[in-house]
């Protein structure tokens, strides 16, 4: 069974997220959406006719949303299958949230790494 196959996003807290959006903006030339993020799209061999997103975020430095984890940051990996490997995670005494979302995003769900690390796992939409 496949388990990550890529990243999906790339998330963190920051005093200020709009004013930060605009110095990577400004200085690094990211292309930051009104949303507070950007995406980067890019094409893999698995997936050659469609088009794969990374999602870059800055988040407000009191956001709830990396809970219960500690750090100032989560990764969202990229996965095949996420009920699977979920159930799997699980089966190995992971520490997995019980809640999942599913939506026109695609399906997301979470877990806790040995370090108190919060991740998404996310199974993206057909064609992306």
């Amino acid at each position: 069974m496949k388990r990550v196959t890529g990243i999906g996003g790339i998330f963190f807290k920051a005093r200020d997220p709009k004013a930060l959006g605009e110095w990577y903006r400004r200085h690094l030339g990211i292309d930051v959406a009104d949303w507070g993020g950007a995406a980067f799209a890019w094409r893999s061999d698995d997936n050659p006719d469609g088009t794969g997103t990374t999602v870059w975020s800055p988040f407000k430095a009191d956001t709830e949303y990396f809970n219960p984890g500690t750090a100032s940051f989560m990764v969202n990996y990229r996965v095949a299958d996420l009920h699977a490997l979920l159930a799997v995670l699980r089966e190995e005494g992971c520490d997995v949230d019980a809640k999942t979302e599913e939506s026109e995003f695609g399906k997301f769900g979470w877990v806790i790494d040995r370090e108190g690390n919060k991740i998404e796992l996310w199974e993206p939409p057909e064609g992306q």
